[in-house]
């Protein structure tokens, strides 16, 4: 059980809000430590995966100035312009939308989403320019409240909604994973088997924006009331 000590790392560091890149460097080599490695093997892993695999992170890269360009020229602006005029929309539903086109696209392999390239410019300012057409300026902490939100429906979009097609690596690390603890396990098992965590998370996900919904309600009567 020693082994799993990353994964306490990793809580713990995300649990005190520190640096997410140091947390996870940290945990990777405390676990190296105590699976019997040495420093010098496991920043020769390091270095080995990074060459390995720097071709993954260049399309964000290169995304990064394309979309500081866009909102430089307004993107942010006219997408809360745009929710603004769909008078049934809240941010609780934005997320709820995006979250379950999310999960679609990814099941068949089409990535259409990410931080980057989505929720900033576009998930965020929507699900906010939803919540202010409703109830009029936000609380800075409200704000930072659905930002958060945002990223969330993005990760269970992502992660749970890959776990259903085989197309996508997250399957095949599963499988690679289990083949070597000495389970026999096929891709098809593993992706249907993966469609009822999907719904879950997705359940979760519908809950977790009502609940929202309810606390920006509640943080902008707040202050009207002490008014």
């Amino acid at each position: 059980m020693i082994k799993l000590i990353g994964i306490l790392v990793v809580a713990l560091g995300f649990a005190l809000r520190f640096n997410t890149l140091l947390v996870v460097m940290v945990a990777g080599i405390a676990t190296g430590l105590v699976a019997g490695m040495s420093f010098n093997e496991i920043m020769e892993l390091f270095g080995k995966y990074f060459v390995e695999n720097r071709y993954m992170t260049l399309t964000v890269v290169l995304m990064l100035p394309i979309v500081g360009l866009l909102e430089r020229y307004g993107l942010r602006e006219r997408a809360e312009t745009i929710i603004r005029r769909t008078k049934a929309a809240t941010a609780g539903r934005v997320l709820i939308f995006y979250t379950a086109v999310r999960q679609i696209s990814i099941a068949f392999g089409v990535n259409i989403g990410g931080h980057a390239p989505m929720v900033r410019p576009l998930v965020s300012p929507m699900a906010e320019g939803a919540a202010r057409a409703r109830h009029g300026d936000l609380p800075a902490k409200t704000s930072e409240s659905i930002r958060a939100h945002a990223a969330a429906a993005e990760n269970i979009g992502n992660f749970f909604g890959e776990d259903t097609v085989f197309a996508v690596g997250a399957v095949l690390l599963i499988q690679g994973t289990l083949h070597a603890q000495g389970y026999d396990v096929g891709l098809w098992a593993l992706s249907l088997w993966g469609i009822p965590t999907a719904l879950v998370a997705f359940g979760l996900l519908v809950w977790r924006a009502r609940v929202l919904d309810r606390k920006i309600a509640q943080s902008v009567a707040k202050p009207e009331a002490e008014k």
